[in-house]
């Protein structure tokens, strides 16, 4: 069933086009569409109206002054080859780059004011750069807005959502449908009762027999890490975010890490709840248990924190938008994280991805890696036909996420985007990897010439179907499938590129132990330098492909590849290459 009573967003016309010249009496009535659905998406059903009273609360993105200084900024401390490489900025230094013009929020307030919202219910972060008001009342939000806000359920989740998008860079909630997928699917049965589902695919009871497994000592010597021995835990951390009330069990972890890790059997994790996330350790969830096991087992005994998200007392806040108005905030920020979740990006706004992709942004400046996992619907799950009947392959956000937008000048992605592979001797692609090419954001210079190469080898094949001049995903992978996986104090097994995020995190956080050993500089954002000197010691997946939309998809070739990218990980190889910079300027 198609609905087509939805919300609508409008802007302010004149908002923020610069700094006002003179003083004026703004028109707070004239405004223009800036985004909207002729349909409700698949998956959505309308609820209809709030009811009389509800409150939400808005995040109303502001842009900034300077609009690329962090875009330029950011690719400087990243690439190996610049000057400034390793000059990570203080939080205080980019709340500078990224503030608003000087007479932005002087316009922002008297629209506020005009609307009735009180100067109390309104807060900011990030130098200005976001504004949360609190307590709005539909009616008012509507006011604000030109919208008409209405209540949606996922049909798969049963989740409740308002839907989100953003004004003058843009405002959370309106319309962006951004639940993220699960993407779980029935369990199969082996013995006994069903089980949960986890990480992308379904849980199965395991035999005795773990040999067919992709155990963490399986993982350690396929990539090379067995021999290394941590030597700056008291240092270097990974964060692993949760979301959906997916939380991890620590009984379930003893458990693992004493049959699969048994030099770490003091492993432990520390949770932390932003802004409402919960945590009942006697209900985990796959995907949690998942993502903590394999980081701890591959990286113990460096410390692995888990960020438990909510959305806020009413249900209302972006996950997203939760999650960085905590960590951006946050002192002392893992060096490297690790984000399982993923969105069909035809799901999202240009502006919504735009400014979630800053904060990524942000968080790089700082010197953190970020891994995000690409989805297990290879190159899109179902028909994939757009509006205009065409067939259209399907990116996940964030692993897409880019600093420039289609016809704007991009220069980087702000994560790095992490597929799936499956075998040994040599590994080949899991037929789940998410890969292909983003609708929203541009090309890096950095893929230009790896991801042309991919475009020539293939040719006129699919031609219409996916954007020949974005970004592509994935930029490297790691395994995806056969996992083992303590639940309820019950071994199953799980798969999904899900798992293979905070196994490359895992990774990323060794080599980083090492950095911080010798008394260098992290390795922040990646992929300037894993596209460069980086691509040396990684190994080149070239076979197997994603297949989806009714297609065979993509295949993995020689070189980068929109299913496994690059190739995977060899930390032997990688040690000797590692940037070296002491952050003496």
């Amino acid at each position: 069933m198609r609905y087509h009573l939805i919300s609508v967003l409008s802007v302010l016309a004149a908002i923020l086009l610069g700094s006002l010249a003179k003083p004026f009496s703004p028109r707070w009535d004239d405004m223009r569409t800036k985004h909207s659905w002729n349909a409700v998406p698949e998956n959505w059903e309308s609820l209809g109206n709030p009811l009389n009273g509800t409150t939400i609360n808005l995040y109303v993105a502001l842009k900034a002054h300077h609009k690329n200084a962090l875009i330029d900024t950011l690719y400087e401390v990243s690439d190996p080859n610049h000057p400034r490489y390793g000059t990570y900025l203080s939080k205080e230094r980019i709340a500078e780059l990224v503030s608003p013009p000087p007479r932005t929020l002087e316009f922002v307030n008297l629209w506020l004011e005009y609307h009735g919202v009180p100067s109390s219910s309104v807060s900011m972060t990030h130098g200005g750069t976001t504004l949360t008001l609190s307590g709005v009342s539909i009616i008012q939000a509507n006011a604000l807005l030109g919208a008409s806000y209405q209540l949606y359920r996922h049909v798969e989740t049963n989740e409740t959502y308002r839907p989100h998008g953003w004004l003058v860079q843009t405002v959370v909630p309106t319309t962006c449908f951004s639940t993220p997928h699960t993407q779980w699917h029935s369990p199969h049965k082996r013995s006994g009762g069903a089980k949960k589902p986890v990480s992308g695919g379904p849980v199965t009871v395991l035999s005795s027999r773990d040999g067919d497994w992709t155990t963490p000592s399986f993982l350690r010597s396929l990539y090379k890490t067995t021999e290394y021995t941590p030597a700056a835990a008291d240092r270097n951390a990974i964060g692993i975010v949760g979301i959906l009330n997916d939380y991890p069990s620590p009984e379930d972890l003893a458990m693992f890490v004493s049959e699969y890790r048994s030099d770490g059997t003091d492993a432990a994790i520390t949770i932390v709840q932003v802004n409402g996330g919960g945590y009942d350790p006697t209900n985990p969830a796959g995907e949690s248990n998942l993502d903590t096991q394999y980081a701890v087992a591959m990286a113990y005994p460096t410390p692995v924190i888990f960020y438990s998200v909510g959305r806020g007392p009413e249900g209302t806040t972006d996950w997203l938008v939760s999650w960085f108005s905590y960590i951006l905030m946050e002192d002392n920020i893992p060096q490297t994280i690790s984000i399982s979740y993923v969105i069909d990006e035809r799901f999202t706004s240009k502006e919504y991805a735009m400014y979630m992709c800053a904060q990524f942004g942000m968080l790089g400046a700082l010197g953190v890696s970020v891994l995000v996992s690409t989805g297990d619907d290879g190159v899109g799950r179902g028909d994939c036909v757009a509006n205009d009947g065409s067939v259209r392959f399907i990116s996940s956000f964030p692993a897409t996420c880019m600093c420039g937008i289609l016809s704007q000048l991009g220069r980087s992605p702000y994560v790095t985007a992490v597929g799936g592979t499956t075998g040994s001797e040599p590994e080949f692609a899991a037929s789940l990897s998410g890969g292909g090419f983003s609708n929203i954001f541009q090309r890096p210079y950095y893929q230009e010439q790896a991801v042309t190469e991919f475009l020539q080898h293939l040719g006129n094949q699919y031609l219409g179907k996916y954007n020949a001049t974005s970004r592509g995903i994935p930029d490297i992978s790691a395994q995806a499938l056969n996992f083992p996986v303590f639940i309820k104090g019950e071994k199953v097994v799980g798969y999904g590129t899900s798992v293979s995020a905070p196994i490359v995190a895992a990774m990323i956080s060794l080599l980083n132990d090492y950095l911080i050993s010798q008394g260098k500089v992290t390795l922040g954002f990646l992929n300037p330098w894993l596209y460069g000197t980086g691509m040396s010691g990684l190994t080149d997946i070239t076979s197997g492909s994603n297949p989806g939309c009714n297609t065979d998809g993509f295949s993995a070739i020689e070189g980068w590849d929109p299913v496994t990218g690059l190739g995977t990980l060899d930390f032997q190889r990688l040690l000797p290459i590692l940037p070296d910079y002491d952050g003496a300027g």
